[in-house]
């Protein structure tokens, strides 16, 4: 049986999971990755850290077949990844882009080869999961939410500033607040200027989510169905529980999806 070896490269995150043959994308269970993994993206930049991860990779797993992977921290990223395993130099490495055919789906962007390699996956994946009309938001440095109807067809997306991101902006860029430290959210407004901060830049996000809900409705594509994935998305889908147009929505946190994209993407071009 062979082994399929995939990789994220996130601006923030990598990650990476190995996957049997025999196993599919669809199946939700939770123990589907056999082996994974994530380190923060910058230890690519090191050759300590390259070869410790390299090392700790090939001797927790088989010789896989194929490695597959995406990649939205630039050509450097790409080339430190390539070099981890020169023992493995057979091994086909396939890269999966913006511009990436896959059957049963197909984009509106204008330019697909600009669209982000780590959306299109996650969108995949959710299509691979379920056949309803969807949002899929990864929640990471940015947020991204991105539209799939249930015939295949990915409307675009918008690109936010994710929550970390928000509230650095506020500290950079402003002479008095600082910068807010997490706390658990009270669904209201801030009665502190560190509670200020974490509910407002919160609920920027829903109200980013909210207004692509009612988007897709006006283009007659209602989302049934929402994805969540990223460092982030546990508090989203708690402040979105907290809103009752929201609370009537399937709502998934689902780790891994750009992952399970990958992997749906390869099964079709291996």
């Amino acid at each position: 049986m062979s082994l399929y070896l995939l990789f994220d490269i996130g601006n923030t995150r990598l990650k990476w999971a190995a996957v049997e043959s025999a196993q599919n994308p669809s199946d939700q269970q939770k123990k589907l990755w056999a082996y994974s993994g994530a380190i923060s993206s910058k230890s690519l930049q090191s050759a300590e850290h390259r070869a410790e991860l390299a090392d700790y990779i090939s001797k927790t797993l088989p010789k896989p077949s194929t490695i597959a992977f995406s990649c939205v921290a630039g050509q450097e990223a790409i080339e430190h990844l390539k070099s981890l395993f020169p023992q493995w130099q057979d091994v086909e490495w396939k890269q999966l882009m913006g511009d990436s055919t896959v059957d049963g789906i197909r984009t509106l962007y204008q330019d697909p080869s600009k669209l982000g390699a780590d959306r299109w996956a996650a969108v995949i994946a959710a299509r691979a999961l379920s056949k309803t009309n969807a949002l899929i938001i990864n929640a990471g440095t940015a947020t991204t939410i991105d539209l799939l109807g249930s015939n295949g067809v990915h409307y675009g997306g918008w690109i936010l500033p994710g929550l970390e991101v928000m509230r650095k902006s506020l500290e950079e860029n402003t002479a008095q607040l600082p910068l807010a430290t997490p706390v658990e959210s009270q669904h209201g407004f801030g009665l502190s200027t560190n509670e200020a901060i974490i509910s407002g830049c919160n609920a920027a996000q829903i109200g980013a989510i909210q207004c692509a809900i009612e988007l897709a409705k006006q283009m007659n594509q209602p989302v049934e169905k929402i994805w969540l994935d990223g460092g982030n998305a546990k508090i989203l889908a708690t402040e979105m529980k907290q809103f009752s147009k929201l609370n009537t929505l399937n709502i998934e946190t689902s780790e891994g999806l750009v992952l399970r994209g990958i992997w749906s993407w390869l099964l079709q071009n291996h």
